[in-house]
């Protein structure tokens, strides 16, 4: 059963279109999220979901219930979904104990205090109930202002770019270890970020946003290994698009002839092909050769850039031990067995 349906939702803002009908639902206890770089609509979105962006089109439901129309807004208060911010948004003058049961003022004493119990529990913080936000890390604020938002057992849970403020190592691992802690409560969620690790780490599905509209709503599999689109492809994971030209169940390339498989028929289309690094091998004997642009040292892995033609570049992944310098012609290869990843439209 969807947890949460949004249908045909547009936001404008006076002539600006924030967010082009977007259709996405998630389903009970799922983790869902919301990629994109800055300025896509995530973020509008998010909030329009919580009840702060009005829609100019289209409808949000959450549990069967519409909460958000053209026609109608219901106030935030009364969605029963809980937020987590990046900026934590926890009271420094309370204790840990009164951050938490501060969304569960209605309920008896008692019940706060084994809800409290419970959730330090569950963020691995039993304990803290009598400290204050000033004498946590960062990565601890962030699970006590996790455990409030779960207070009072909400319908949905919303998270708003919650690792941005710590660094990259620490927001995967923080990551996964929120998730761990959804997965425990059954807890539907929905995560906004421009990280796609933190997307990878957490989310069941994600959607990927461009200008406004999704481009794709998929598993991180999916994203990365079938992208519907120019944009997609280029955004998840790395890699580059070479020119191809399809024809008797094979696409033709610069690095030559390729197996794809398609859903339809595209016999003589003209596609681009998605080059992975993990694709392109170096062979100093091969005959296609391409220029060395740029190298990254990855600790047991050499990132390459690599000029194949005045058009066309490629990006391959070699070991530490085979060295070769910027400047440097070398032969390519692609890896045996490989499909090609073919998409139709390439602007």
């Amino acid at each position: 059963m969807s947890q949460l349906r949004l249908e045909q939702v547009a936001i404008r803002y006076g002539q600006t279109t924030a967010v082009h009908t977007v259709n996405l639902q998630v389903k009970q206890g799922q983790i869902a999220c919301l990629l994109g770089p800055s300025g896509c609509g995530k973020t509008t979105l998010l909030r329009a979901i919580a009840g702060f962006e009005p829609l100019s089109q289209g409808s949000i439901s959450l549990n069967g219930e519409v909460i958000s129309s053209a026609q109608h807004t219901l106030a935030t208060e009364q969605r029963k979904i809980g937020m987590v911010f990046q900026d934590y948004a926890l009271f420094p003058h309370l204790s840990i104990a009164d951050n938490i049961r501060f969304g569960m003022r209605k309920q008896s004493r008692k019940a706060q205090e084994q809800r409290v119990k419970e959730l330090l529990a569950l963020v691995n913080l039993a304990g803290y109930e009598r400290r204050y936000p000033h004498e946590l890390s960062g990565g601890q604020q962030q699970r006590i202002a996790l455990a409030r938002a779960l207070a009072p057992k909400p319908a949905l849970l919303l998270l708003d770019e919650p690792f941005g403020s710590q660094d990259t190592e620490l927001r995967e691992s923080l990551a996964r270890e929120v998730r761990e802690i959804l997965k425990q409560e059954g807890i539907t969620a929905l995560l906004v970020t421009h990280d796609q690790h933190e997307a990878f780490a957490m989310a069941d599905e994600i959607g990927v946003m461009q200008a406004g509209r999704l481009q794709q709503w998929g598993s991180a599999y999916e994203l990365y290994y079938q992208p519907h689109n120019a944009f997609v492809a280029s955004f998840i994971g790395q890699g580059r698009l070479l020119s191809g030209r399809l024809q008797a169940g094979n696409v033709l390339t610069s690095l030559g002839e390729l197996t794809y498989a398609a859903h339809e028929d595209l016999a003589g289309a003209t596609v681009a092909v998605l080059i992975r690094p993990e694709h392109v091998k170096l062979n100093p004997i091969a005959t296609q050769r391409a220029l060395i642009t740029s190298k990254i040292f990855r600790g047991n892995e050499y990132l390459y850039s690599l000029q194949l033609n005045p058009q066309e570049s490629l990006l391959a992944l070699a070991s530490s031990e085979e060295f070769y310098s910027i400047g440097e012609q070398v032969g390519v290869e692609l890896a045996p067995r490989i499909y090609a990843l073919v998409i139709r439209d390439a602007n």
